[in-house]
């Protein structure tokens, strides 16, 4: 049996998921005893779930458990939406996870009570769904949620080290009556195949968790190489360059493409859609334009490089249009801005709205006006910023597309001025 740890110097306040079941209520009692040695803020929260009859009795009894021992308890009622295909243990563990996000506070850290058993529990099911390293490497005892640290500090402690401490402290708990039955997967690894599993190897849990730590700690090792390369690779934020990507193996390449995406707080790449992305976009021929779309998310092939952009981008109203003095910034249709740095205001309100197509310019140095569109092309400026691009006009004619192309006139007053034009895109 693991031994449980000894009391640890905390040095941040820390709120406990606290369900009632024996595994947090004495990660909640161990943890209180730390606190109170070394003087650390401590709360709790119990998230109702309401998945169960006796679902009002556990909240009421959370809260008597921290009343006795001077915690304050915060009791978060969520409703668990079983229509994302996640299965019911899935929903409630997203549930869950949204209720502690909800309650955290500004520096509080968050502790859960997973152990080295859901540990082995959580390799085996990675396992038995075909996952690589990234996903063998199961749980790690520091991670985080949201912009919040979240600690595990049980998670090398085996179940039983925890029913001792359970026991040798008189505590109590509650027990959830569908912890007994084998119809989840997690459920069915836990009371009929790891049982079986200590028949024969009795360190079956410490191995299998042991392995998700090495798996863990190669996972750490790809990841820096990863970061690395990513560095190299980005031209831009959230642009890759596709000649350079091409250049390492594809099992570098996927590794890649699926860092780059998480590292932008993009859903992950699905298997499917990954594979289609090193199909489509790696071979592709600066005159394709190949995309893959995955959730709220997509890249797009352009010109030799890879961005990564809102699945659905939104484009000017062919038809809007308004006044802008440039005294505050001008907020756009499409979730962007036009803003005026250095200057006041213009010398008088000027229009901005849509192309509509056949514009022309005069720009810096020129005696004659060109195409807008073939100056856009000069610009290297993608497509689909060219359906989203404002213009500004005094009366019929054109002094800026944003801040991509700027006339003569408006270009000889900025100088003037020291002033500068800005343009943000909608969809970032």
């Amino acid at each position: 049996m693991t031994a449980f740890p000894a009391l640890v110097p905390l040095d941040a306040p820390l709120l406990v998921g606290y369900s009632g079941g024996v595994d947090s209520t004495v990660l909640l009692h161990w943890l209180w005893r730390c606190a109170q040695a070394s003087g650390t803020a401590l709360r709790a929260v119990h998230v109702h779930h309401g998945l169960q009859p006796d679902a009002d009795a556990w909240a009421l009894h959370c809260r008597h458990q921290c009343a006795a021992l001077g915690i304050e308890l915060a009791v978060h009622r969520v409703q668990v939406d079983n229509r994302a295909g996640l299965g019911l243990e899935g929903a409630a563990r997203q549930a869950r996870r949204a209720a502690f996000a909800a309650e955290l506070r500004e520096g509080e850290t968050l502790a859960l009570a997973q152990h080295q058993d859901d540990q082995a529990e959580t390799f085996l099911l990675r396992a038995l769904r075909g996952s690589g390293v990234d996903g063998l490497a199961a749980m790690s005892a520091h991670s985080h949620l949201g912009e919040h640290p979240l600690w595990r500090p049980l998670l090398s402690t085996s179940r039983d080290a925890l029913l001792h401490y359970a026991r040798e402290h008189a505590l109590q708990w509650i027990e959830d009556p569908s912890n007994a039955e084998d119809h989840a997967d997690r459920n069915f690894l836990r009371l009929q195949v790891l049982p079986l599993l200590r028949q024969r190897w009795p360190h079956a849990a410490s191995a299998l968790a042991g392995s998700a730590t090495h798996c863990r700690q190669t996972r750490e090792l790809l990841d820096e190489e990863d970061a690395e390369l990513i560095a190299h690779l980005e031209v831009a934020p959230r642009v890759l360059s596709l000649q350079l990507l091409r250049q390492v193996s594809p099992g570098r390449a996927a590794r890649v493409l699926r860092a780059w995406v998480l590292g932008h707080a993009a859903a992950p790449l699905p298997a499917t859609v990954l594979k289609q992305a090193l199909d489509e976009l790696l071979p592709a021929g600066n005159d394709r334009q190949a995309r893959v779309r995955w959730h709220d998310h997509a890249i797009q092939q352009w010109r030799d490089h890879a961005y990564l952009l809102p699945a659905r981008l939104p484009a000017l109203p062919p038809a809007w249009q308004a006044e802008w003095d440039g005294r505050a910034p001008l907020a756009l249709p499409d979730g962007g801005q036009l803003r005026l740095q250095g200057a006041p205001a213009f010398e008088r309100p000027l229009q901005v709205r849509a192309r509509a197509g056949g514009e022309r310019i005069l720009l810096p140095g020129r005696q004659h006006s060109h195409a807008l569109k073939d100056c856009l092309q000069r610009e290297r400026l993608a497509p689909w910023r060219r359906a989203q691009l404002p213009l500004i006009f005094d009366g019929p004619q054109l002094l800026a597309a944003a801040d991509v192309v700027i006339a003569a006139p408006l270009q000889a007053w900025l100088q003037t001025n020291g002033a500068q034009l800005r343009w943000r895109p909608g969809g970032w």
